[in-house]
């Protein structure tokens, strides 16, 4: 439906956590933490890859730039939202809004690609040892990342383009950051044509990845069912146990958010959801690939003196 008298509207303003008013200081608490520990996980991780040659792997390669990426993605959104908590939050332009929204769509769609990238590590090294080191050598994991990349910004600069060729009559943003839906429902005209090229391109860019990672871990699965001992299976199992337990949380959490129709949930549910894949999601990385990773283990004992574990 088209709103009557245009208000040109040159800033936003987040509603955040409205109707948690009486638990915003709880909250903070929770939150600050968490963004901690995850800026800190993820610091260590990439650090540590980068200075232990043993982890100068494929497989520790892409950890290492999902980490980064993670690292970069709670930047964009998290402190603005701890500040938005203690009543500190500020108004943000609509230039502010897009470049925010940019990032967040770019590191959101690289990080898809990335354990895309990771889940075809593991097929290569499982399904054809052999040839491992040929396959994924440094040239080919470059241009993995690079793929992953410069998908993430094309989607982006597609999206931003749409979002932002619309008039806006309201400015009060019902998220706690520039989300495409939200800002989309704050335009003075009939969205509908942008709502369904926003669900495709959400589609393929989650369930594209998400299938590719699925095919790959069937062809995983059958592959480590053949391997005669008992033992040689629970350790093929456990070369690919941390990366399918990011890969799930990661995809399940995009789908419920982006593939659901739009009017299924209520603003407070949206918010939820999108704490999940700000906050929990991106600390999971860290936490899973440091307590569930021998190797990683390993090389956290050598950095600060002590013997690897036995």
């Amino acid at each position: 439906m088209k709103r009557e008298n245009h208000t040109l509207v040159h800033e936003f303003v987040f509603q955040g956590f409205s109707s948690f008013h009486e638990y915003k200081l709880l909250l903070f608490m929770v939150f600050l933490p968490l963004y901690l520990l995850t800026l800190a996980g993820n610091v260590i991780i990439v650090t540590i890859i980068s200075t232990d040659r043993y982890l100068h792997t494929p497989m520790y390669f892409f950890l290492s730039m999902l980490s980064a990426s993670e690292t970069v993605y709670t930047l964009v959104i998290v402190p603005r939202m701890l500040s938005s908590l203690l009543g500190l939050g500020q108004p943000i332009s609509l230039a502010g809004c897009a470049t925010q929204m940019f990032f967040f769509i770019t590191l959101a769609i690289n990080n898809c690609f990335l354990l895309t990238a990771m889940g075809y590590d593991r097929y290569v090294a499982i399904c054809n040892p052999l040839r491992y080191t040929v396959i994924m050598n440094k040239r080919t994991c470059a241009q993995l990342v690079l793929g992953a990349c410069s998908i993430g910004l094309l989607v982006a600069i597609i999206q931003i383009s749409s979002v932002f060729r619309l008039p806006f009559c309201d400015r009060e943003v019902a998220h706690y950051f520039c989300d495409i839906r939200p800002v989309m429902k704050l335009s003075c005209v009939d969205t509908t044509l942008h709502d369904i090229i926003n669900f495709f391109i959400s589609s393929v860019v989650i369930v594209v990845p998400m299938g590719s990672v699925f095919i790959s871990y069937v062809l995983i699965i059958s592959t480590i069912l053949k391997i005669a001992s008992a033992e040689g299976q629970k350790k093929a199992f456990a070369t690919c146990a941390s990366h399918l337990t990011v890969v799930i949380v990661h995809y399940g959490c995009a789908s419920i958010a982006y593939l659901k129709p739009k009017s299924e949930n209520t603003r407070d549910q949206d918010q939820l959801i999108s704490v999940t894949y700000t906050i929990f999601t991106p600390l999971l990385n860290p936490v899973v690939y440091t307590l569930r990773n021998r190797e990683v283990k390993d090389a956290l004992h050598r950095a600060i003196g002590k013997k690897p574990l036995a």
